[in-house]
């Protein structure tokens, strides 16, 4: 992705937050409630595991019903919308990235709500081994959430390249946990249960993170009209 000059930066920051008003506004505050309760479930269903807290479990669960709701509520907005204006190419382009962004961030906190519920699971098990690599993963896609959210807020795609690597990143991550899982599973079958559980837990990350630049690639298309989502397999070919 190319580096935009600092005057074409400031154009397109004036042209695009004159958009952002009305009905647009409306929606554009509903996709960051959105994405700041899937942050937090995220981070509570975390926190869950790590301190083996089903207190905290349970409101990550319970807090899902919130983003649902949103889920539904931007739904509406987008189709009422488009069925009442005639959008010029910045608006049709939101209203697009605003239905695939809403899915990606319900996506998210479903992930928290399975996270959360292996995490009651595990709970009532010794642990296996000290958590260090799933804490690690979740950190980084709590960070890529936040980056995507932060360059939707402040107009600045240019952001949405490291989001895309980080999730690389965590692919790593989650391939070297299944590997040491497995070789518990191996050498002492009593751990199987909780071996699995642990790499559910991983995957369930993993796939948050895809999600995650889901949401980055949207937010890129939204601002620049550029399609970058098979950008990487592209290149490898």
């Amino acid at each position: 992705m190319n580096e935009p000059t600092m005057e074409a930066n400031e154009d397109r920051l004036e042209r695009v937050r004159s958009y952002f008003r009305g009905d647009l506004l409306i929606l554009r505050e509903a996709l960051l409630r959105m994405a700041s309760l899937a942050h937090t479930n995220l981070s509570i269903a975390l926190e869950s595991l790590v301190e083996r807290d089903p207190v905290k479990a349970q409101k990550a669960i319970a807090d899902d019903q919130e983003i649902d709701r949103l889920e539904v509520e931007i739904d509406e907005m987008v189709a009422g919308f488009m069925a009442t204006q005639a959008p010029m190419a910045l608006a049709c382009r939101l209203m697009l990235a605003a239905s695939k962004l809403c899915n990606d961030l319900e996506r998210i906190g479903d992930q928290a709500v399975s996270i959360a519920r292996r995490s009651i699971i595990l709970t009532d098990e010794p642990p296996l081994k000290p958590l260090l690599d799933i804490p690690r993963m979740g950190a980084k896609v709590l960070d890529m959430i936040r980056m995507a959210t932060d360059a939707f807020v402040e107009i600045t795609p240019e952001k949405c390249a490291e989001i895309i690597k980080m999730d690389v990143r965590v692919d790593e991550i989650n391939r070297q946990l299944e590997r040491e899982l497995t070789s518990f599973m191996i050498e002492d079958p009593k751990t199987i249960t909780r071996a699995l559980n642990l790499m559910l837990v991983a995957r369930f990350f993993e796939r948050a993170a895809d999600h995650a630049k889901n949401i980055a690639e949207q937010v890129y298309y939204l601002y620049t009209g550029n399609d970058i989502r098979h950008e990487a397999e592209l290149n490898k070919s």
